[in-house]
Order: structure tokens, then sequence, then C-alpha cells
């Protein structure tokens, strides 16, 4: 799971987030402030510009910003309790036991019932979060991290998946981990069909007169679905757009997870 970076933000942006998760995530992290005045300072040297390229890795932020007045660039880190492997698990579950929520983080979606699930939180909660930074002073945040959290919220605007990332995975891993629907289903013996590729399946014996008693008849082997397209036969994605932001190794890797699940739930059936 590599680190995601992302190019400074202009001056004269919008001050506050335009999505739920973007608000979500200010609000979060805003709870464990001890005073409200580096708060408004960090607002206005987000606005302002002064944060420069943003990278986001498994719990943890960071970013370079300079005071307006004096120029000088302090490295500036915010690190973010990861889940646990347990709260992992039942967010896993979850997602795989809703199609349109598979769907919705291929598309580079977060579904709103995700943020706080039974015994999941995946927004922080109070003491989770740890501001660090060079410079000399001594609040918490102070306004050079609280600058930083809130162009983080502007990132969540466009990608509110990117929380995952921030809480310790990212989509295609809690992709990968959530289980087939309905389970681990152990899949009968099977007889491979005859004849080439394209050929049409031999179709088994019709039973005598007497008929098949009901145990030999479902002792009896099917022929299997066809394999998910492996690497020869992936999906072809559409040219996207150019932008810093843009991971298409990660997209397709999304698309194959989602074409090998639906091939599970149609062998099940």
């Amino acid at each position: 799971m590599s680190p995601r970076g992302f190019t400074a933000f202009p001056p004269g942006r919008a001050r506050r987030p335009r999505t739920w998760w973007g608000a979500a995530w200010n609000r979060a992290w805003e709870a464990d402030a001890l005073d409200a005045g580096p708060l408004r300072a960090g607002r206005r040297l987000a606005a302002a510009g002064h944060v420069g390229p943003i990278t986001v890795s498994p719990g943890r932020l960071a970013a370079a910003v300079h005071d307006g007045d004096t120029e000088q660039a302090y490295a500036t880190r915010v690190r973010v309790a990861p889940l646990t492997e347990d709260d992992w698990d039942l967010l896993a579950g979850e997602v795989a036991a809703r199609a349109g929520h598979q769907a919705a983080l291929l598309a580079g979606q977060l579904p709103r019932d995700l943020a706080d699930l039974a015994g999941v939180r995946l927004l922080p909660a109070l003491g989770e979060i740890t501001p660090e930074c060079d410079c000399p002073e001594w609040d918490h945040p102070c306004r050079h991290a609280a600058a930083l959290c809130h162009q983080v919220s502007w990132l969540l605007d466009a990608d509110p998946a990117l929380l995952l990332l921030i809480r310790g995975r990212d989509a295609r891993q809690l992709l990968a981990a959530a289980p087939a629907p309905g389970g681990s289903v152990p899949r009968p013996e099977s007889t491979p069909p005859s004849g080439s590729p394209g050929q049409a399946r031999v179709a088994p014996e019709p039973p005598d007169a007497a008929g098949t008693a009901a145990v030999e008849a479902y002792a009896r082997p099917t022929p299997p679905l066809p394999p998910p397209p492996g690497p020869a036969g992936a999906p072809t994605l559409p040219l996207l757009p150019p932008g810093p932001d843009v991971d298409v190794d990660a997209l397709r890797h999304l698309v194959a997870v989602a074409a090998e699940r639906a091939a599970a739930l149609l062998r099940q059936h």
C-alpha cells in the first residue's frame, strides 16, 4: 500500500468543505482542539494556499506549511490512529453484504452508513488524532496542523474513500478482504466440459423409465462455470481525464475484484 501524494491547492479556495464527508472530517478533528484561535488561523492559512503538497499514508498526513508573514516553512504531520483488525473485518463484512457498497467503492465513493457502523467508528474519535509540527507554538493543534487538516477536508470532497487510507487501509484492500456473498461454500466435484472452447457441451443422458433416486441425482457432478477472465481477458477501461489523483492500476484492480466476486456468486447458484 503506497502513500498518495496531492499537489498543493492554489490560494483563494473556498474555506469550507462542500460534501458531508469533508464536513464530518472537520468536525472530528476540531473536537480535539483546545482553542478556537488556531483553528481560525489555520483556516486562513489553508485558504491562502500556504500548505504545500500533501502526502497521505496509512495513519499519517504530512505537508510543509509556511506562515503568511515570515514565509518560514514547517514540517507538519498529523497522525491518525488506525482501525484495528476486528474493525476492518466488520467493515469488510458490511461491504460484502451489500452490492451497492462494492459498486460505490469501485466508483471512488464512500457510503455514509459506513461512517458509524455498529462497533466501528470510521471517523476519528477524541484522542485519535495527534498533530506534530516543528514550529515553536504549543497549541493543540497549532495553526499549521489545522491548515493541513482543513485542506484534507477538501481532498475528501473529491475522494471520500481516501478516509480509508487515513485510517490504515485503502479501498482496494477493503474490497479484497470482503468475503464472497454467502460466505465460503465448498464447490462440488465436477467434470470439465468436453470438446474445444466454443463447442456445445454434451447433455447428460436422460433417466430410464423407472426414474432416478434423489440421492443419486444430487450426487452427479455438474459442469463448472467458466472461470472469471484472467489478465488476458481483463476488462478494458475507458480513457480517464488527466489529473494528479487518478490511479489507473488501482481502479483496474477493483474492477477485476468485482468481476471475480460476480463469478463467485454465480457459481453458488
